[in-house]
């Protein structure tokens, strides 16, 4: 019977008949390596699923994949943009068409889980995304070759940041500032980045002393983009301004919000960084010309890092795995300078 609404993909196939995804695959395309009661219970699950074969599933019973899959939760901000940049430069050794599928920011662990069950792509690599055991088991049974970026899972290669250091990094730069009222703006959905920044900034105003004052930890309005966005810098610091009181210093979890900071405070008359200090975190392209302090996650090194693997993982598939910590850097420029008084 058909399911009414859905269309039937190998996967769901594959779990009907208690195989893998390559195993379906091999009995489309006919091959001699399968035996007569695999492909019986293959192609009952066909039968009873009304299942059509697109050529995707076919090209899977070669092992040389043909669709790349990019799954990042928004492919609009500049962070991710310099994730793409660096595995666009070098896709081009790689036989493999590209698409970008986009999670969605609120919900980024079930647009993966969708993306999986309908079991379009060939390879992926995954930018920001949590495996949870759904997605986990789904990967087990398809076989697709897979490389994280921005998380870890010991089952796969990956290129983990270390956002608790640059969390750290950035507290110890504002205090050997000077610094000593340190604020931060938040985004308004906690991921597990974001966390980690916050611990390890939290960290460093303990290490060295400083009074965490939580009052000045805050959050934008805006929700696009889980609050990594110019309007939330922009509304944080009108926060602040309702308040009535400014920290000394201000780290935002990104650059974009950062830019939206600068905005608000022009607006509000104050300079950076004689009224306040700002600081930011990704170091894109932008933050130059601003002069804008921030901390560097080498996002388009670790593109092309991703894309190098994944071409490794596919032309050695029993190879053993990467699974490498990237160490962010502080870039210090003027908007932390501090003003003589």
């Amino acid at each position: 019977m058909k399911t009414k609404g859905k269309k039937i993909t190998i996967y769901q196939v594959a779990q009907r008949a208690g195989v893998a995804i390559s195993t379906v695959s091999r009995v489309l395309n006919n091959s001699p390596n399968v035996s007569e009661k695999t492909k019986d219970k293959v192609n009952e699950a066909i039968t009873a699923l009304n299942f059509r074969p697109q050529v995707s599933a076919r090209k899977l019973a070669s092992r040389e994949p043909q669709m790349l899959a990019i799954a990042v939760p928004s492919f609009t901000t500049p962070y991710y943009n310099e994730v793409l940049k660096g595995v666009k430069d070098e896709i081009s050794d790689l036989d493999l068409d590209i698409v970008i599928y986009n999670t969605g920011s609120k919900n980024p662990k079930e647009g993966i889980e969708n993306f999986f069950y309908r079991g379009t792509a060939d390879a992926v690599i995954a930018i920001s995304i949590d495996i949870t055991e759904t997605v986990h088991n789904q990967l087990q049974a398809s076989e697709i070759p897979i490389v994280l970026v921005g998380s870890s899972h010991p089952a796969y290669d990956y290129f983990e940041l270390n956002n608790r250091k640059g969390g750290f990094l950035a507290g110890e730069h504002l205090i050997k500032q000077g610094y000593e009222r340190l604020g931060m703006i938040k985004p308004i959905h906690n991921t597990g980045s974001s966390v980690e920044r916050e611990d390890g900034f939290i960290e460093a105003m303990r290490q060295f002393k400083i009074p965490v004052q939580k009052k000045f930890f805050i959050t934008g309005e805006s929700t696009k983009h889980a609050g990594y966005t110019e309007e939330a810098g922009f509304e944080a610091i009108f926060k602040y301004d309702r308040m009535g009181e400014f920290p000394d210093a201000v780290f935002c979890s990104n650059d974009t919000q950062a830019i939206g900071a600068y905005h608000a405070l022009s607006k509000l008359g104050m300079k950076i960084p004689d009224d306040i200090a700002i600081m930011g975190y990704d170091n894109i392209k932008f933050t130059r010309y601003l002069d804008l302090t921030t901390i560097d996650q080498k996002m388009y090194t670790v593109g092309v890092k991703a894309i190098k693997r994944l071409a490794e993982i596919i032309r050695h598939p029993d190879g053993s795995k990467v699974q490498e910590i990237i160490d962010p850097i502080l870039v210090p420029r003027e908007s932390t300078k501090k003003v003589s008084t």
